[in-house]
């Protein structure tokens, strides 16, 4: 018996296309399942970490407790509160496994309710559990707290939606096919050519997809399973191409990232050179009256003033430690600054009285010349400028050198110099002389302990008070620091 090539080629091509909708229908619902699952575990990973953000806040501002008592009084309105921010019910467990707070309405499993012990005890462990339960899913996830994991936080989140779009698009595959079938079987019949060159240029645009030329229309324009596929075909194009730009903005923003860890990772190291340099500071002023005291160990007046001063910088030195832990628990890499009422010529008094003693054990004389006047500063911060300057004026001066400090108040600024009669900086050097880890001297900053870092970390710290600094252009020898602040009326 013969049959027409056409009813062949029909019959073939209505079972090509049971087995091509059956095939795609399948790998896109799989595929749509599984993207839903990541998404969900995505944003629920995401609401995990604004949990903890949100216990470990709420830990540290109150009353410090132990995580077993702060869990049992504030588990119940932290799942309240939780509850709001996330938009699931939330239900916090303690360490024991307690439940401590629940956003639902019950307080503990009971009748109708699923038993999610597996799972609890799955998450106690420090690991991520999750159980479903009709149009439920149960999302168990570790609790950390400053120590270690304080207890579980369970998400409940609906899959009604997801089943009732798998189900949706599951009939919308089943129904498609179908008419792509019947329809493919009549006009494969009666128009075999003209379906084999659509399939043509179908296969045209696959392989233009596949070699990553996306479309730009439907590559057949026909009211059939053809056409119907085209658009298919179309809306996939689009889709990967949409799916591509994705990856790329993520591989983007991973890079961004990168580049973001990789400036902590700087600032890390500024922050260390930072506190080193800090410490240097009051240390360099113990390490002068050490030095006078065992020369001249019968000076009372020395003794004196020795004892005052080391006692200042000891109390410096205990302060910056303090700030140093407290940072490093906020893991901050930057001291942070509480301005204040400043008086500029008691505080320059001070600062000269405890580099006093630095400069007797050179054989220098510092000179103070300075008009009452107040700024608004962080005295920390204005300690370590004047410190610092009066430090290299002291390790670059000459035998029986001077320094001198001197204050005046104009246009509406205090003007603050410190002028040294010492080795001066060459013109050469003169741009370059506030930029970090820079010496104008080697040999001399070696053997006094140099590192660069003193002039970058004034000009920075002046910058960030509100001040300018500058090199001033003079004659002879010595160097000239000029510093001006907003004078407060």
């Amino acid at each position: 018996m013969r049959i027409s090539i056409k009813l062949k080629f029909s019959l073939f091509l209505a079972a090509l296309l049971i087995l091509a909708v059956g095939v795609l229908s399948y790998f896109v619902l799989r595929g749509v399942e599984r993207n839903e699952l990541s998404q969900t575990e995505h944003n629920l990973a995401q609401h995990v970490n604004t949990v903890n953000l949100r216990v470990k806040q709420t830990y540290y501002t109150g009353a410090r407790l132990t995580p077993q008592v702060f869990m049992q009084q504030r588990g119940k309105a932290l799942a309240a509160e939780l509850a709001g921010f996330t938009g699931l019910e939330v239900t916090l467990y303690d360490s024991q496994g307690q439940q401590a707070g629940t956003s639902a309405g019950g307080p503990g499993p009971g009748p109708g309710k699923p038993d999610l012990s597996t799972a609890l005890d799955y998450a106690l462990n420090n690991k991520v559990a999750y159980q479903s339960e009709g149009d439920k899913l149960f999302y168990l996830a570790p609790l950390q707290g400053p120590e270690g994991q304080m207890g579980v936080v369970q998400l409940q989140y609906s899959l009604e939606g997801a089943r009732s779009f798998q189900q949706t698009l599951l009939n919308l595959f089943l129904t498609t096919g179908g008419v792509v079938l019947v329809f493919s079987f009549i006009l494969g019949y009666l128009y075999f050519n003209r379906a084999a060159a659509s399939i043509g240029r179908l296969k045209k645009a696959a392989e233009d997809i596949r070699g990553a030329n996306y479309i730009t229309a439907p590559p057949v324009r026909r009211k059939d399973e053809l056409g119907e596929l085209a658009e298919g075909i179309y809306f996939m194009s689009r889709e990967i191409e949409r799916s591509i730009a994705a990856k790329d903005e993520e591989r983007r923003k991973l890079e961004l990232a990168v580049e973001k860890l990789q400036a902590l990772e700087q600032q890390q190291k500024q922050y260390i050179g930072n506190i080193s340099h800090e410490f240097k500071t009051p240390l360099t002023s113990i390490k002068a009256y050490v030095d006078l005291l065992n020369m001249y160990d019968d000076d009372p007046k020395l003794l004196h003033d020795a004892k005052l001063s080391i006692a200042k910088e000891t109390e410096r030195l205990y302060e910056m430690v303090e700030k140093v832990l407290q940072l490093t628990a906020l893991e901050k890499y930057d001291f942070e600054s509480q301005a204040e009422l400043l008086e500029v010529e008691s505080t320059l008094r001070d600062i000269c009285g405890r580099m006093k003693g630095k400069a007797e054990r050179y054989g220098l004389t510092v000179r103070l010349d300075a008009q009452p006047a107040h700024i608004w500063i962080d005295r920390e911060s204005f300690m370590h400028i004047f410190i610092n300057l009066l430090d290299n004026a002291i390790k670059y001066n000459v035998p029986q050198g001077s320094v001198h400090l001197y204050s005046e108040v104009r246009d509406q600024r205090v003007w603050i110099t410190v002028q040294d009669s010492g080795i001066g900086i060459p013109e050469a050097s003169r741009e370059k002389i506030f930029e970090a880890f820079y010496t104008v001297n080697r040999d001399r900053s070696r053997a006094s302990g140099g590192t660069g870092l003193g002039l970058s970390l004034v000009r920075n710290l002046v910058e960030k008070q509100g001040g300018t600094i500058a090199l001033l252009e003079g004659s002879g020898e010595g160097a000239a620091f000029e510093l001006s602040f907003p004078l407060v009326t």
